[in-house]
């Protein structure tokens, strides 16, 4: 079986076009046209990778990417009309992998949907079984799994790596491109402000869990989990 994309795009033509290029590039590719029939897809097809609009009938592509978090960890790279900056953020904070803005270039999306499915396959298959723990705080790499106080926390993929990159490194400080390249890949085709929107994601869930660590802003500079005297 080949690696398996879904394609939810309201444009019958668009759909027609990513499915003709990504089948060329021997991946089976399965397509919906509004946001009812992308989860009904996802469920029954189980893709590895979903390209996902935003403007879609039915249910719009922030409610199937907030469905899809609920029960998958599988890439999902937003495609939309819409360039500003609040609709990056907000893909971002729901869990997507990627942004790209129409019209976009085919060999580039090809390029991007490689990227992340790599990125995904490798940090599936670690072996690492370390936990990592502070105060009130356990990550679990292999499990993809966050525990505060002893109770898990739902947590998106790439926040928990990034969490556990830095409390792994306690009291480094690193620079948004480090972060990058160490959390992202080096391929990683996005810009900082990725780093931005994780870090504002974890503050949310960290705050208050304890006083003896925090998640720090270095100004002019980056981030690090910092142990506090």
């Amino acid at each position: 079986m080949g690696t398996k994309i879904l394609v939810v795009d309201d444009d019958v033509n668009i759909c027609d076009l990513l499915r003709l290029y990504f089948e060329n590039e021997n991946y089976e590719v399965k397509t919906a046209n509004d946001g009812v029939e992308g989860i009904s897809y996802f469920k029954m097809y189980e893709p590895d990778l979903v390209l996902l609009d935003i403007m879609l009938p039915k249910k719009d592509g922030w409610a199937v990417c907030r469905e899809i978090r609920e029960m998958s960890s599988k890439p999902v790279i937003m495609i939309t009309a819409k360039g500003e900056v609040f609709d990056k953020v907000l893909g971002l904070e729901l869990g997507a992998d990627d942004f790209v803005v129409k019209p976009f270039d085919m060999k580039e999306l090809s390029a991007r949907v490689k990227a992340v499915l790599r990125r995904y396959s490798a940090h599936m298959n670690q072996n690492d079984d370390e936990v990592i723990k502070f105060d009130n705080i356990e990550i679990s790499r292999q499990k993809y799994e966050l525990r505060l106080r002893g109770k898990p926390v739902d947590i998106p993929p790439k926040e928990l790596e990034l969490l556990y990159f830095l409390a792994s490194n306690f009291d480094h400080v690193f620079t948004r491109d480090q972060l990058l390249d160490k959390v992202w890949g080096f391929d990683y085709l996005g810009d900082s402000r990725t780093v931005d929107v994780h870090v504002k994601r974890l503050r949310e869930k960290l705050e208050g869990v304890s006083d003896k660590w925090t998640l720090k802003t270095v100004w002019g500079v980056g981030y690090k989990f910092e142990l506090l005297q």
